[in-house]
């Protein structure tokens, strides 16, 4: 596997180089375990390669390997308690490594219209919401450090202050739901046992509300951003004030950098203040 320049490149320090040196020879041997050929250039994201493969009967699959990083280590317990009911399918798993069913990965609901995109996302949000299993990160841990963190970022201290104080009274008592916190239109895909796949989950127990902030910052200039959430929030049948509040939390967590790439960083700014 040759990995991908462009994404190489996000990976600057010492630690990360080595990481990005080891995937050919971390691929190959994953392909050795799972009697997989390869069958297709990688493709990735910001935190993952993915290689299109075949299983050793024709199957079409992909192999992923990800950066470990605590929002992603659980990625197949959740993808094997959603068990492909509007989820990519798991075919096996290893730490970091993932052999999933294929789906077309040129064809996600960001090429769909706006209106038709949300109806399928919120549908598909309603199916997906089940009792988190056990081993799964707690928004309520995640909360508790955002009290303690939160001060130290870049936002304004007013708006800090106000996240703050809202992970303070909102965290203690988080439900207990399985909330993917980065579910938006670029993962999901076109599949053929289903219209529409979820891919890339990053998953927490939680609020449902916690993991809406995804679908204002991708597309964000196609709506505005109270009337997109409120949008989202009556079709999966969710919480408004809750919604509102973590989506805020989340946009002033993720302020920073005004150069950064990743759109949750760029939009922070402009949805924070809309929903302060």
């Amino acid at each position: 596997m040759i990995v991908p320049p462009a994404f190489a490149r996000h990976w600057v320090s010492e630690g990360e180089h080595e990481w990005v040196a080891g995937l050919p020879a971390q691929a190959a041997a994953a392909m050795r375990r799972w009697d997989l050929t390869a069958d297709g250039e990688p493709l990735h994201g910001w935190c993952a390669v993915v290689l299109p493969v075949r299983a050793a009967d024709g199957t079409p699959a992909m192999l992923k390997i990800t950066r470990p990083h605590p929002e992603a280590e659980h990625e197949a317990l959740a993808l094997s308690t959603w068990d492909g009911d509007g989820a990519v399918r798991l075919l096996a798993a290893e730490p970091w490594e993932l052999l999933l069913e294929r789906l077309d990965p040129a064809h996600s609901l960001d090429d769909e219209p706006l209106p038709v995109a949300l109806g399928v996302i919120t549908s598909l949000l309603r199916r997906l919401d089940r009792p988190a299993p056990p081993r799964l990160r707690a928004l309520r841990d995640v909360a508790a450090r955002w009290v303690r963190e939160l001060p130290e970022g870049d936002a304004p201290a007013e708006l800090v202050e106000q996240a703050v104080a809202y992970c303070a009274e909102l965290g203690p008592r988080a439900g207990d739901r399985l909330v993917n916190e980065d579910l938006h239109f670029e993962n999901v895909l076109r599949g053929e046992r289903e219209p529409w796949l979820v891919i890339d989950p990053k998953p927490l127990a939680g609020d449902p509300e916690f993991g809406l902030i995804a679908l204002l910052w991708n597309r964000w200039e196609e709506s505005s951003v109270p009337d997109r959430l409120a949008a989202v929030v009556d079709a999966a049948g969710l919480d408004h004030d809750l919604a509102r509040r973590w989506a805020f939390v989340r946009a002033v967590e993720n302020w920073s950098d005004p150069d950064s790439e990743d759109p949750a960083t760029l939009t922070a700014p402009a949805i924070a203040r809309a929903l302060a």
